[in-house]
């Protein structure tokens, strides 16, 4: 291979390439040879600056991973990556013609600012100190080098600082917030009257001549969906656990190696805490001198210690076990004997005096007790072990095999039926959209492809094939004649309590009707507890009656119809000084401010050269 490579070096086209590389040096220069390697792609441009290929691409596998940790059960194959890709396009030509607006401002970060900005952030700080490890590591896990960071800051920062600017500019007028709180808090007198379904059901009957009208004019609702029988496997942790063998030997041995945990000791301490500053010494010698002396501990530390609530209970800090205190104060607590008192102790709260009062120690519950949980504990944890492994040797078995139960056999597991499973879904497994969607893509339903294997839920993984497929049909009267009867029913329901009510109403309007003997709210806000959302609906959309005059209406509902006698509207009352007030006043121009941001960065868009692919 050497000889070879050395033979072709002495070659005539070697010695072409090398001449044509250095007539290219000595014309254009070094860039015109590493540029032409070098030089990314973009995706867009924006007033003559690119948006690079790879700027895109990290922008979007972080956007995916934001969504996918927004998932109570993230899955890749649920994640839309054509919305992704234009979301995160849009947003970057947004971004790039904010921060040139900034640029053009004169508003820049320099690297001293963005040092003293990252050396602020919390997430990058242990114990209340910038740690750069901690930094370096958070920054990778982002997907970002520590240079793209600082860059990204560098355009953020000043974008933001120009959008708070402009949203803290929003400006509402007194009497708009005023008028808008009088509206909040207005209450209303009225009456209402009620009629339940159940009043008027006497009256509704449907034949079969309006079933069989109504099939005729919706025959589309009623078409069956396109539909595949399926058979599947199931891998699940659980079930693995249930059906591995613990012995009772093994039981015990576990217990005694968990006893330690459940017998739990807890300590009770008492503290001095004193400021960690230049006369920190000074003051723990005295301290410590007062002590040796006799005087109480309890009474020290009343007077000495910062940690005003402990010293008001003698520096008493109660009882607590491991893992709950600064790691140097848990073990110097945890090495005292009881009533002995530490050296100084320093954390980040500050310089300790510790003393130990009490130590308790819980008794474990016994073998019997925990007989059941520890075999769940040792059994899954067996079992996860095992999961991992027949886990990847199903997903290497299903994907070459033509059916489920050649790798079913060789791994011991059941291959289960699921009849009926449309685009929609079906019964667990398939109403998980990942799984769906396999189950009627190309391959799997036309080809006779397993699915790939999905992991549906924590632990449980399922690959399904289609069995048989069936097309989408027209369901026959028969088949769908209680559903339509029971449409019907609900809307001649519905009809027969708006007639009702419509006479009521007019018998209320001609002076005909008592409405002494109906349901009376005086002054009643918006938030009517004891009254449907409906009817708090219809009071409040209707309109104000003349002096000594009522004003009259209707609401109905699929169970109830309500008639409603407004008799008058209460203004709210308005304190321009209280806390409402000034909350919605404030509320109001945030929202004034964001709409003049958003305009601000249209007209910035509109006044763009932006160039996309």
């Amino acid at each position: 291979m050497l000889q070879d490579i050395r033979d072709n070096a002495q070659s005539t086209i070697a010695k072409v390439i090398v001449g044509l590389l250095i007539i290219s040096l000595s014309i254009w220069g070094m860039d015109a040879i590493i540029g032409g390697f070098t030089g990314e792609p973009e995706v867009a441009t924006v007033n003559g600056q690119d948006i690079t290929e790879r700027e895109f691409l990290r922008t979007v596998q972080m956007e995916s991973q934001q969504r996918l940790m927004q998932m109570e059960n993230p899955d890749q194959s649920l994640l839309d990556e054509d919305q992704i890709r234009r979301d995160v396009l849009d947003a970057l030509i947004q971004q790039a013609v904010l921060t040139q607006d900034a640029q053009s401002q004169g508003l820049e970060l320099t690297d001293a600012d963005i040092d003293s900005l990252i050396t602020q952030m919390p997430q990058f700080q242990i114990d209340g100190q910038f740690n750069r490890d901690r930094f370096v590591a958070t920054v990778r896990n982002l997907g970002m080098g520590v240079g793209e960071f600082r860059e990204s800051m560098r355009k953020n920062y000043v974008v933001n600082q120009i959008r708070a600017a402009i949203a803290q500019t929003g400006v509402v007028a007194p009497e708009n917030v005023a008028h808008l709180l009088a509206i909040q808090n207005q209450t209303r007198d009225f009456r209402v009257w009620t009629v339940n379904a159940s009043d008027v059901a006497e009256q509704v009957s449907i034949s079969d001549d309006a079933v069989a009208a109504y099939y005729e004019d919706n025959r589309d609702q009623f078409r069956e969906a396109e539909q595949v029988d399926a058979a599947y496997i199931t891998l699940s942790l659980g079930e693995l656990a249930e059906s591995i063998e613990i012995s009772e030997d093994d039981l015990r041995a576990y217990y005694d190696q968990q006893a330690e945990e459940y017998a739990r000791e807890e300590r009770r301490a008492a503290h001095i805490l004193i400021e960690a500053d230049a006369d920190a010494d000074e003051t723990m010698a005295t301290i410590q001198q007062r002590l040796a002396d006799g005087e109480s501990f309890a009474a020290l530390a009343e007077e000495f210690s910062i940690d005003t609530v402990s010293a008001e209970q003698g520096g008493d800090l109660g009882f607590a076990g491991r893992g709950v205190y600064d790691e140097a104060f848990e073990n110097a607590l945890f090495a005292l004997e009881t009533g002995e008192v530490s050296e100084p102790v320093e954390t980040s709260f500050g310089v300790h005096l510790i003393r130990l009062e009490e130590v308790r120690r819980s008794e474990p519950p016994t073998f019997e007790e925990l007989r059941d949980e520890l075999r769940t504990e040792l059994a899954r944890a067996q079992a996860s072990e095992r999961f991992a492994e027949v886990r990847t040797q199903l997903a290497d078995a299903v994907y070459t095999a033509d059916d489920l139960a050649g790798p079913a056999e060789e791994l011991g597991l059941e291959v289960r039926q699921a009849d009926g499973v449309t685009r929609e879904g079906g019964r667990a497994p398939f109403d998980h959209d990942g799984l769906v969607r396999q189950l009627f893509s190309e391959d799997v339903l036309n080809a006779g492809y397993n699915t790939e294997l999905i992991d549906v839920g924590d632990d449980v993984s399922v690959v399904a094939r289609v069995r048989e497929y069936r097309e989408p049909r027209q369901q026959e009267l028969a088949e769908v004649r209680d559903e339509i009867v029971g449409v019907l029913e609900a809307a001649a329901v519905r009809d027969a309590l708006s007639a009702r009510a419509d006479e009521v109403l007019a018998g209320v309007e001609s002076g005909e009707l008592s409405t002494d003997s109906w349901q009376t709210y005086d002054d009643q806000g918006r938030g009517g507890a004891d009254l449907e959302t409906y009817v708090l609906q219809k009071v409040f959309s209707m309109p104000r009656p003349d002096d000594g005059g009522i004003t009259t209406g209707k609401a109905v509902s699929s169970e109830q119809a309500a008639v409603v006698v407004l008799e008058a509207v209460n203004d709210g009352e308005v304190d321009r000084e209280s806390q409402e007030y000034t909350q919605l006043r404030q509320f109001m121009a945030q929202l004034e401010g964001q709409r003049e941001y958003t305009a601000y960065q249209q007209y910035l868009s509109n006044q763009a050269e932006i160039e996309r692919p």
